[in-house]
Order: structure tokens, then C-alpha cells, then sequence
């Protein structure tokens, strides 16, 4: 951090005063030049959204996203701070974070009359810089913009004071970005507030003379108006956005998966998820968002997939705790733990009322079932044929070690090239991964109707 000092030794130091907008613009072309991350974190909207995004930022526009839910709209706000400046200079002990060249509240403009060059200078760090509100209905002006303070009433001032004012969330966040999540949530009479802040950049306080320029950065997020009849943005500060960008769920498995193992608390929970397991909960979320039994306008959050890879790890836990596993690797088998506590999460259509886990257990077989097909499907498995071909009946489930399913099925020829099939190379060596990859193959050759399955109490059969 910069020392402290005085408006003299800032400006002797060169300092040059810049708006928010500007600030970003320059911080965002500089990084288009070279080369590097502009937004880290954000996954699958390289050719779509963030090239709407750059033009909004580098034209200076406030802007809303608009997309369903779990898209990745408020951690997209959130990354917009790394584009400001790293320390930011203020004047000391303001509430409103003033810049030392051009106060504007009334308590600074009365220091610096009185104490000019020696004004105090503090400095604010970029993430000091970003505030957020979550609209709901108990939103007030005040809450956003600011009212009498009555415990300064109180200290002796006078009603007309402009310092009596206690400022709102927007005004302290000048010289920053300030994000609204849910705009439409927001009343109406609540969004008027607003326009002032958009159009003529500048706040006022209920009968208070009192008009504050402020610099700042609006960016707010919205669900499509046709998903929600909660409310809607009133068409005046709509107009008032400089740019509405839709955000989009990932286009493509690579995405979906590059987003799981990023969003994932899988290293917390100590267990392996092998890479053809995250690839079966990627399709079961594509295939649930496109399921006409789900209320598209709704949409299928991002968290959908990441609590799914998460209970799945979390059951392979479960299981090395109660048998005695060394090693917690996922099977195929702990993926259907996560269809009863993913069901909450997806808004079906009316007519699907009552089967739900019907329908979300249908849909995971078929995203195993193209799984195993795009990895294994083609791979010589009459090894393991050949092992039911004589009789055998092979019961696994979820408490079922990886030790002992290994025992039950018994040596099977081939089962490297099974499992580097499934993408398992060194390091994938131990017998859950064998147990895993056997498992999954098992699964695949009864949803391609090879082997027959009978579900038991704690588990299945599998057998000819």
C-alpha cells in the first residue's frame, strides 16, 4: 500500500485522477494488448458474453446481465474488480470515499477549505472498491441511497445539516462498482431511486439541497421477465443501462467439466472422482436442462452439477468410513445417492408431479449409458462377458468395498485396457480405480442390455 500522506505529496507524486470508467477501460485495453486473462474463473462465454461485456466496459456503459439462474452472473460482477486499480487514493476518514483532487460531501469540502495541500490522504484497495446488494422485497431507499442520521440529530446538529445524512450502500461505494443481484426483485418505487444514479450520475436525500455527483461503476443481474412474475424492471431505468448482455449454462461437456472440477469442493472432501464419472454428471445435467419434463424457464443451475459431483465424492466417503477403505474413489454406483438431493433443485412441469426421482433417475441412466459408449463402449470387454457367460452374479452397491467387489467379479483379462479406456493412467493404479472402471463397464453392458441387473436391498445384481 502507498503511504499515507497529504493532497501536496500526492500531487507531487504525479498522481493522475481518473473515473471509474476510464480506470477500467484502460486497465481492460491493457490487458487485450497483452494478452492476458481478463475475466480468470469464468468458463464458456470466451466467444459469447465476454465480448459483450469488454465492449460495454471499454464504451463506459452501466450494464445488465440477464440469464436463469446459476449462470455464473454474480461471480461474472464480481471479476469486473480486478479491473480497477490495485490501491485507490481517498480522502481520510470519508464516508463516500471522495477523491483528494475533487471532493464532493460536505464534510470534505469543509476540511480541505480549511486545511488545503495538507489534506489527509487515505489509500483503498481494489476489493474495498465493490459493494453488493441483494434486492428483496424489504429494500428500502434508504437502505440504498441514505437517510437522517437521528443519532447525529441527536449529538446536536441541525435538521438541515447535510452531515446529519447517513449514506445508503450505493453513495459509499463511490468510486467503485456497485452491483444489484435480482433487479427485478426490487420494488418499483425502489427502482426510481435509481435513475438519478444512472442518467444524471448524482444522488439525493429526501427534502435534503443536497446533490452528490457520484463515480460509479452500476452493473446489475436480472432472470429473464418471463421466467418470474416477482416483478420486473421498470421500462424508465431500463433504459437507462447503457448495455443488457444474456449470459448462457456451459455449451459444450468441456465447459461443463472445466466448471465442476473448478466449482467443486472435491479435494476438501478426500475422495477420487474419476474423470468418466464427472463425465456422466456433466451429460445428466445437459440432459435434465433440455428434459421436457423440466421447466425450462427456470433453468438448471451451474450448482446442479457441482452438488451432484460433490454428494457422489461424499458417498465414496461415507464408504471408506464404514468398511474400512483406504483410498475413497467414486463409482458408478454412488450416483444415484445424489438424484434424492438434487431433486430440489429442478422445477418440473406440472404434469411431471410426482415423478421427480423417477424422471431425474431415467435421465442419469442415459448419461451413463452415452458415457460409456464415447469411452468404452467400443472396447473389447468379452473378458468380463465371458466371467457371467459361466454363471457368474456379481453384487456391488454403495457400502460394497472396493476390495470385495474386486474379489466378487475375480480376475478379469484386459481390465488396463478398460481402464485407460476411461482415462485412468498412472496413479490410477489402486483398487478402487479397478473396482471403479470394472463397476462402470458392468453398468454399461446393462444399459446396452448385454447383462441383466436386479436392484436388491443396499445394491444390485449383476448377471446374464
Amino acid at each position: 500500500m502507498p503511504a499515507s500522506g497529504t493532497l501536496r505529496e500526492l500531487r507531487d507524486s504525479g498522481h493522475r485522477r481518473r473515473t471509474v470508467k476510464a480506470e477500467i477501460r484502460e486497465n481492460l485495453l491493457a490487458r487485450l494488448r497483452s494478452g492476458e486473462p481478463r475475466f480468470p474463473g469464468i468458463v464458456g462465454f470466451d466467444e459469447t458474453v465476454l465480448p459483450h461485456l469488454e465492449r460495454a466496459l471499454i464504451a463506459g456503459h452501466d450494464l445488465v446481465l440477464l440469464g436463469e439462474r446459476g449462470q455464473g452472473k454474480t461471480r461474472l460482477i464480481r471479476t469486473i474488480i480486478d479491473l480497477l486499480d490495485e490501491w485507490s487514493p481517498v480522502v481520510k476518514g470519508c464516508e463516500i470515499n471522495d477523491h483528494p483532487y475533487a471532493p464532493v460531501c460536505a464534510r470534505c469540502l469543509r476540511i480541505a477549505a480549511e486545511l488545503g495541500d495538507d489534506l489527509p490522504v487515505a489509500w483503498r484497495r481494489r476489493e474495498d472498491r465493490y459493494g453488493e446488494k441483494l434486492a428483496t422485497p424489504d429494500t428500502s431507499v434508504g437502505d440504498l441511497i441514505g437517510d437522517v442520521d437521528p443519532i447525529k440529530i441527536a449529538e446536536g446538529r441541525t435538521l438541515g445539516d447535510p452531515e446529519t445524512v447517513h449514506y445508503g450502500l450505493v453513495p459509499r461505494t463511490n468510486r467503485g462498482v456497485f452491483s444489484v443481484n435480482e433487479l427485478p426483485d426490487l420494488a418499483e418505487r425502489i427502482q426510481v431511486a435509481l435513475l438519478n444514479v444512472l442518467e444524471e450520475r448524482d444522488i439525493q436525500v429526501r427534502g435534503y439541497n443536497l446533490r452528490l455527483p457520484l463515480d460509479i461503476l452500476l452493473v446489475a443481474s436480472a432472470n429473464p421477465e418471463d421466467y418470474t412474475n416477482r416483478g420486473r424492471i421498470i421500462t424508465p431505468l431500463k433504459d437507462r443501462f447503457g448495455a443488457e448482455i444474456r449470459t448462457h449454462y456451459p455449451r459444450t461437456i468441456d465447459d461443463e467439466l472445466v466448471l465442476i472440477r473448478q466449482e467443486a469442493a472435491l479435494g476438501e472432501l478426500g475422495a477420487d472422482l474419476p474423470d468418466h464419472l464427472l463425465e456422466v454428471i456433466a451429460r445428466f445435467t445437459r440432459l435434465v436442462r433440455e428434459s421436457t419434463a423440466v421447466d425450462t424457464r427456470s433453468g438448471v443451475s451451474a450448482r446442479f452439477s457441482i452438488a451432484a459431483a460433490e454428494t457422489a465424492a461424499a458417498s465414496a466417503v461415507r464408504r471408506a468410513a464404514l468398511t474400512g477403505e483406504e483410498r475413497p474413489v467414486t463409482r458408478v454406483c454412488d450416483l444415484p445417492q445424489a438424484v434424492h438431493t438434487l431433486r430440489g433443485k429442478v422445477e418440473f412441469e406440472v404434469s411431471e408431479e410426482g415423478r421427480e426421482t423417477e424422471v431425474l433417475a431415467h435421465l442419469l441412466r442415459r448419461a451413463t449409458a452415452e458415457t460409456f459408449r464415447v469411452t468404452i463402449g467400443g472396447a473389447d470387454l468379452t473378458p468380463l462377458l465371458d466371467r457371467f457367460g459361466e454363471g457368474a452374479k456379481v453384487e456391488s452397491g454403495e457400502l460394497v468395498p472396493a476390495h470385495e467387489l474386486l474379489r466378487r467379479i475375480g480376475r478379469i483379462d484386459g481390465l488396463s485396457k478398460i481402464m485407460a479406456g476411461l482415462g485412468m493412467g498412472e496413479g490410477d493404479e489402486s483398487p478402487g480405480h479397478a473396482a471403479a472402471a470394472l463397476e462402470f463397464a458392468m453398468e454399461g453392458l446393462y444399459l446396452m442390455r448385454r447383462l441383466s441387473k436386479d436392484e436388491v436391498a443396499g445394491g444390485s445384481v449383476y448377471r446374464t
